[in-house]
């Protein structure tokens, strides 16, 4: 009996370790959008062996030509990796996506303002790949859509901001970082 109890006991305890061993989280940033005085940074948690939800962030802030500008969204996902994915946060995948984004032009010339904000939302196709080194490749694209309301201060016709912020667009990204 005893050489039972102590034959389970490391069963329980050696599939303890193995299950612990699988990375369940991954923190990835986007370096491109650095390029754009951007931090963008994404959480993604496993809530199975092929699914999981994804919670991106961005913060902008630039001053060019007489103008500043400064930015933050959200974008919540829900990810479904396709089958033959044997462990979560690996392989092929489609998410559905939503997102909000809240931006401010100001002229510093003439103190002119305009805010404006986006809900939207839309698709992806992505690749991630999670190394046993816990490194984390992640590639996607797809559809969104977004609809925007401007709020201005100042000469309205002086900017036309409507340009990629209404209507359909593609969303695409490259991230990296490191699973635990």
């Amino acid at each position: 009996m005893k050489k039972i109890l102590f034959a389970a006991s490391m069963l329980i305890a050696v599939s303890q370790i193995n299950a612990q061993a699988v990375n369940q989280n991954a923190v990835k940033l986007n370096p491109l959008s650095l390029a754009f005085a951007t931090g963008n940074v994404s959480y993604e948690r496993a809530v199975n062996a092929n699914q999981s939800v994804q919670l991106g962030v961005f913060y902008s802030a630039l001053n060019f030509s007489g103008l500043k500008y400064s930015g933050y969204g959200i974008t919540p996902e829900y990810r479904f990796y396709f089958a033959g994915a044997k462990e979560a946060l690996n392989g092929v995948y489609a998410a559905p996506f939503a997102r909000y984004q809240n931006f401010s032009l100001t002229d510093k010339e003439t103190s002119d303002k305009t805010t404006f904000s986006t809900i939207g939302g839309g698709a992806t196709i992505g690749w991630q790949k999670m190394w046993t080194s816990g490194f984390v490749l992640d590639i996607f694209a797809g559809p969104s859509f977004s609809n925007a309301k401007f709020k201005s201060d100042g000469d309205e016709d002086n900017y036309d901001l409507s340009f990629g912020m209404n209507g359909f667009g593609i969303r695409t990204g490259i991230t990296v970082g490191f699973g635990f």
